[in-house]
C-alpha cells in the first residue's frame, strides 16, 4: 500500500512539473509612464471583433501599463504605407515600447501558432531595413494569419507619434518580407536559413559598400554559396533586385551592425538547437512511455 501511495505522489510531482506553464513569458512588466520615451503604443487590426480585440489586449498584456496610446490599422493604411490592397482585412496587432538609444530592436511573436509565415527574425530584418530601431515590439493575432500586415501596424504607430519613416524604405522592407516568405514556401528553404541569408548579405553590404549592381550580385551569390542555399534563377534575381534597391536608397547598415551580429547569433542558436529540442522531446516521450508500462505492471 505504501509503495502505491509513494508511486502516486511521484506521478503527481512529475505531472505538475511538466504541466505547469513556464514562468518565462512575453511580459514587458509594469513600466508605468515613461516621460522620456512616451507611452507604449498598441495598434489593433481593424478586422478584429470586440471579443478578439479583448483577447489580443490580454495577449499583449496591455493592462500592465498605466496608460497606452491605442490605434487601429486598416486596409487603407496598408495601401498608404506600402502600396497594398486597401480592401485587405487586418488582424495582426502590435504593442511597441520605445527604448533608449543602443538598446536595440527586440521582437516577440506572442502567438507563434497564429503567425504562420513570418518569424521574429524576418520582422527584425525588415524593420531594420525600414529604419526602426531601439524598441520592444510584440506581435499577436487571435486568428491564423501570414503576419505580413503587422509591419503596417508598426509603421502607423510611428507615424501617429510623429516619427516619419522613409516611405521608400518601408516599401523595400515590405518587399523583403514578401520575398523571404515566398522563397521559404516555394523553394522549401527553412525560414531561419532565409533570415540568416538576408542578415549575412546586409553585413557584407555594410562591410564592402558595393558601388555597382554587379558587386551586389556577387555578394548575393557568395552568401548563397556559403550557406549552401540553391535558388531558382528567378528568386536569385529577386534577391539581387531587392538589395540593389537598398543600395540605391543608401541604407547604411553600418548603423545597425551590432544588431545584425546579434541577429546572426540568435538565428544560429535556433538552427543549432533544433536537434537538441527534438532529442529532449523524444526523451520525455520515452520516459512517460516507460512510466506508463511500469504502472501497468504494478496493477496487472
Amino acid at each position: 500500500m505504501k509503495t502505491r501511495v509513494s508511486l502516486w505522489m511521484l506521478i503527481v510531482v512529475l505531472f505538475t512539473a511538466f504541466a505547469l506553464p513556464s514562468s518565462i513569458s512575453a511580459s514587458t512588466g509594469d513600466q508605468g509612464i515613461n516621460e522620456k520615451l512616451g507611452l507604449p503604443i498598441v495598434v489593433y487590426g481593424e478586422a478584429l471583433s470586440e471579443a478578439q480585440k479583448t483577447e489580443v489586449s490580454e495577449l499583449l498584456e496591455v493592462n500592465q501599463h498605466d496608460q497606452v496610446d491605442e490605434f487601429t490599422v486598416n486596409g487603407q493604411d496598408l495601401a498608404n504605407y506600402i502600396g497594398g490592397n486597401p480592401n485587405s482585412n487586418m488582424y495582426s496587432s502590435v504593442k511597441i515600447i520605445h527604448q533608449d538609444n543602443a538598446e536595440g530592436l527586440n521582437i516577440e511573436i506572442v502567438t507563434p501558432d497564429n503567425i504562420t509565415q513570418v518569424t521574429k527574425e524576418m520582422y527584425t530584418n525588415a524593420l531594420l531595413t525600414a529604419g526602426v530601431e531601439n524598441a520592444d515590439v510584440l506581435v499577436a493575432s487571435s486568428v491564423k494569419v501570414s503576419g505580413h500586415s503587422a509591419l503596417t501596424g508598426i509603421y502607423k504607430a510611428y507615424d501617429a507619434k510623429g516619427v516619419k519613416l522613409d516611405e521608400e524604405r518601408m516599401k523595400v522592407a515590405s518587399d523583403e518580407l514578401d520575398i523571404a516568405t515566398d522563397i521559404a514556401e516555394k523553394e522549401g528553404v527553412d525560414r531561419d536559413k532565409i533570415s540568416e541569408l538576408l542578415t549575412e548579405i546586409k553585413k557584407q553590404i555594410a562591410e564592402q559598400d558595393p558601388a555597382t549592381r554587379e558587386e551586389v550580385e556577387q555578394i548575393v551569390q557568395d552568401q548563397l554559396q556559403t550557406l549552401n542555399i540553391e535558388l531558382s534563377e528567378e528568386d536569385r534575381q529577386r534577391l539581387i533586385d531587392l538589395f540593389e534597391q537598398m543600395r540605391n536608397l543608401n541604407i547604411n547598415f553600418d548603423q545597425v551592425q551590432n544588431q545584425l551580429e546579434d541577429l546572426t547569433g540568435s538565428i544560429q542558436d535556433l538552427i543549432n538547437d533544433d536537434g537538441f529540442w527534438n532529442s529532449l522531446r523524444n526523451a520525455v516521450q520515452d520516459f512517460f512511455k516507460s512510466l506508463s508500462n511500469f504502472i501497468n505492471s504494478l496493477f496487472n
